[in-house]
C-alpha cells in the first residue's frame, strides 16, 4: 500500500493547473455510454481511480472506452446488459448513476448498492422516489435495486431531501427523463456546476433541458440521443483544495483554469479569513499577507459552502487566530479527519454536527491516515505547513479525486514523496 511522505515548512509559489471535474465526468460518461447512439469524445478528463473504476463498470455493461491524453473516447453499448453487479459497483458510489439511464434505455435495471467513501450514510431514497415518479416499479432485494418500466413517463416532482437537494438524484433522474415520454419538471434540483455541465452535455446529445443552473429543471423527452464531443469543466473542489494549500503555506499560488462563479462560497470564506484572492479570466492568485482569522462556516448545497471543502478549510482554520466553528449540515458524520489533525497538534473539539477549532500557532508532522478523499487532501495540506515530516497512509483515497497531486504540488515548491509501504 502506498503512502505520501510530506516534509513540512515549504512555501508554495507558482502556477498550478486544475484538471477536469471528476464529479462532472462520471455522470457524463454514463450518459455517453448508455443513452447515446454513436461515439462520444470527452476532453479534459482526469486520469483518476474513480474515472477508471467507472470505465470498468461501463465496459462490464458492454461499452468500449479509451482514455488517452486527457481525452476519453466512449463507444456506446450495442448489446446492453441491464445488470450492474456488486463486484463492479462496490468500489464507487457514483456507479448508481447507471440506474436511471438503464431503465430509460432498456426498460429495466438491476444495480447493486454502491460503495464509496466512509463519510456516513448517504441514502438513495431520492433516486428511487424520482424513478417511481417517472412510472418505474422499484424494489430492493438482497442488496440490489430492481427497476422496470415499459417506458418512463414525464411528470412533475419535488426532489428535495432532508438535507437539501441531491446532486446524485438530480443527475440520475435528469438522465432518465431525457428519454421519457412527455415533459418532466424537477423542483428542488441541485445547482452544482457539474450538474449544469451534465445538462449541457445531454443537450449536445439531442436532449431538451431547460432551466440549467436553477432549482427547477424542465426536461422534454426525446426518442433518441446521439454521440457528441464535449469539454468537461474544471474541478472546483481541486481548485479550492489548492487555494487552501497556497494559503496554509503562506505561499503565492496562481490556481489556473477555474472561475469565481464555480466557488462563490469558498472564495467568500477565504477572504473573510484573511486570504487575498486576485481573480482574472483564467484563474486566481492566492496570497496570505496577513494573519488568518477564525471564522464560522456552515456547509450547504451550491451556491453554499460545499461539504467537499469542509475538511480542507478546517486544516487552514487550525492555524487561525481565535476560534472557528464549522457546522456540517450535508454529511453530519464527516469529521473523521479532525482526530488526525489533532494528532498533528490541532485543537479541535466535536459536538455532534459541529466542530469547534481553537487556532494553534504551529502544527507538527505525524503519521496520519486518510479516511476519505477530502480528508486525505487536508492531511497533505496540513503536512506542508507542519514542522517535520508527515506520513499520510491510505493514499488510494486521494487518488480517487486528485490527479498527480504530489507532482502538481512539488512543481510549485512542495516536498512530497510517494512510497510503497
Amino acid at each position: 500500500m502506498e503512502k505520501l511522505i510530506v516534509k513540512g515548512g515549504t512555501r508554495l509559489e507558482g502556477t498550478i493547473p486544475i484538471s477536469g471535474s471528476k464529479n462532472a465526468v462520471l455522470p457524463i460518461a454514463v450518459a455517453a455510454a448508455i443513452l447515446g447512439d454513436g461515439v462520444s469524445v470527452l476532453h479534459n478528463v482526469p486520469d483518476l481511480t474513480d474515472v477508471n473504476t467507472l470505465r470498468a463498470v461501463l465496459e462490464g455493461l458492454g461499452a468500449t472506452t479509451k482514455l488517452k491524453n486527457s481525452t476519453l473516447y466512449i463507444e456506446p453499448i450495442n448489446h446492453l446488459e441491464y445488470e450492474a453487479p456488486y463486484d463492479l459497483v462496490r468500489k464507487m458510489r457514483a456507479s448508481i448513476y447507471v440506474l436511471g439511464p438503464l431503465v430509460a434505455k432498456l426498460g429495466k435495471a438491476k444495480v447493486s448498492f454502491p460503495g464509496g467513501c466512509a463519510i456516513g450514510p448517504r441514502p438513495i431514497d431520492l433516486h428511487i422516489r424520482g424513478l417511481e415518479h417517472l412510472g418505474a416499479e422499484v424494489t430492493v432485494q438482497r442488496g440490489y435495486i430492481y427497476a422496470q418500466a415499459e417506458r418512463l413517463t414525464g411528470t412533475e416532482m419535488y426532489l428535495m431531501g432532508q438535507y437539501g437537494p441531491s446532486v446524485g438524484a438530480t443527475a440520475n433522474i435528469m438522465m432518465a427523463a431525457t428519454l421519457a415520454e412527455g415533459t418532466t419538471v424537477i423542483r428542488g434540483a441541485a445547482r452544482e456546476p457539474h450538474v449544469s455541465d451534465l445538462a449541457h452535455f445531454l443537450n449536445a446529445m439531442g436532449a431538451d433541458i431547460e432551466g440549467i443552473g436553477t432549482s427547477v429543471l424542465t426536461i422534454h423527452g426525446v426518442k433518441h440521443l446521439h454521440g457528441t464531443e464535449h469539454t468537461v469543466i474544471s474541478d472546483d473542489i481541486e481548485a479550492g483544495t489548492f487555494m487552501v494549500a497556497g494559503a496554509i503555506t503562506k505561499g503565492d499560488v496562481y490556481v489556473q483554469g477555474i472561475t469565481e462563479q464555480q466557488l462563490p462560497a469558498v472564495s467568500e470564506k477565504l477572504v473573510e479569513a484573511g486570504v487575498e484572492l486576485d481573480w482574472d479570466a483564467n484563474g486566481v492568485r492566492v496570497t496570505t499577507p496577513r494573519e488568518i482569522r477564525g471564522i464560522d462556516i456552515t456547509t450547504a448545497p451550491f451556491p453554499g459552502f460545499p461539504t467537499d471543502m469542509q475538511a480542507q478549510i478546517m486544516g487552514l482554520l487550525c492555524l487561525a487566530a481565535g476560534t472557528s466553528v464549522i457546522s456540517e449540515n450535508v454529511h453530519t458524520d464527516r469529521f473523521i479527519h479532525a482526530a488526525e489533525l489533532n494528532r498533528m497538534g490541532a485543537d479541535i473539539m466535536l459536538d455532534g454536527s459541529k466542530a469547534v477549532i481553537n487556532g494553534v500557532r504551529n502544527l507538527s508532522g505525524a503519521p496520519v491516515m486518510a479516511s476519505d478523499l477530502r480528508a486525505g487532501a487536508v492531511l497533505v495540506a496540513a503536512g506542508m505547513a507542519a514542522a517535520g515530516e508527515t506520513v499520510v497512509s491510505r493514499v488510494y483515497h486521494i487518488d480517487r479525486g486528485y490527479e498527480s497531486i504530489e507532482q502538481k504540488l512539488n512543481d510549485i515548491g512542495a516536498n512530497i514523496t510517494r512510497v510503497n509501504d
